[in-house]
């Protein structure tokens, strides 16, 4: 059994091709800005087992073609990572391609095998400057950067996401260091720059949380654009907009 928050069918935004995305429950991270605070309680949601997970994919199996598969999404996956990789391996043994949104943030024994397992991890990295990592997100990004080491020395592929924040690391210096630091990893296939929006603002409301970063602004297309040329000079991999 694994805790769910909820399902997207045909999600085009987490990984290659259409997918099926699982929305799992529980996160350690508590980033100011997170779409979907209301995944962060590691007891809310709902219990979902393996056949139910399965049979989702299956029916929707003639979507995917030959790139999609199911993504585990967040919450934060390695939080569940023991239960949730018996059911990787299920469909993984059916044919389906399977990846996993990550903050990367954790390091256990199940969590490593999960990584090792998927077919492909994507990995946030909020901020490259460890000390701006932990206000945002209230923990260190030493974790995130030594799980991205041990998928680079297993050859193990995966596309890192970098959420870009005006007046936060929306910088040149910000947004180079970052390139200067992950261009280091070959296994890198494809670098997402997601920009930032308040759409989960009336979640916290709801949830009678106070929203820390209502004055910022979402960022203009030329702001992504000019960031995604900096991201390009370091990276042979795409540098895309998501």
């Amino acid at each position: 059994m694994i805790r769910i928050h909820s399902f997207e069918s045909m999600g085009t935004f987490d990984g290659p091709g259409l997918r099926l995305v699982v929305f799992m429950q529980g996160c350690n991270f508590k980033c100011l800005y997170c779409a979907n605070p209301d995944t962060i309680d590691a007891k809310g949601g709902r219990e979902a087992d393996m056949q139910e997970i399965v049979q989702m994919a299956e029916r929707e199996r003639p979507f995917f073609g030959r790139r999609g598969g199911v993504t585990f999404s967040g919450g934060e996956p390695l939080m569940q990572a023991a239960n949730l990789l018996p059911i990787v391996k299920e469909l993984q043994s059916r044919g389906l391609h399977v990846c996993i949104d990550t903050n990367g943030s954790i390091i256990s024994e199940a969590a490593i095998e999960l990584l090792k397992t998927v077919d492909l991890s994507l990995v946030d990295v909020k901020h490259i400057e460890e000390d701006r990592h932990s206000w945002l997100t209230g923990l260190s990004n030493k974790n995130t950067l030594q799980n991205i080491a041990f998928l680079q020395e297993n050859m193990r592929p995966l596309w890192v996401r970098y959420v870009f924040v005006p007046g936060f690391n929306s910088d040149e210096y910000t947004v180079r260091l970052w390139g200067e630091k992950l261009s280091k990893f070959s296994m890198i296939q494809r670098v997402e720059l997601l920009p930032y929006h308040t759409l989960g603002m009336h979640k916290y409301e709801a949830l009678g949380w106070e929203y820390k970063m209502k004055d910022t602004a979402e960022p203009s297309r030329a702001q992504m654009q000019e960031a995604q040329k900096i991201l390009q000079e370091y990276f042979i991999v795409p540098v895309v907009i998501n």
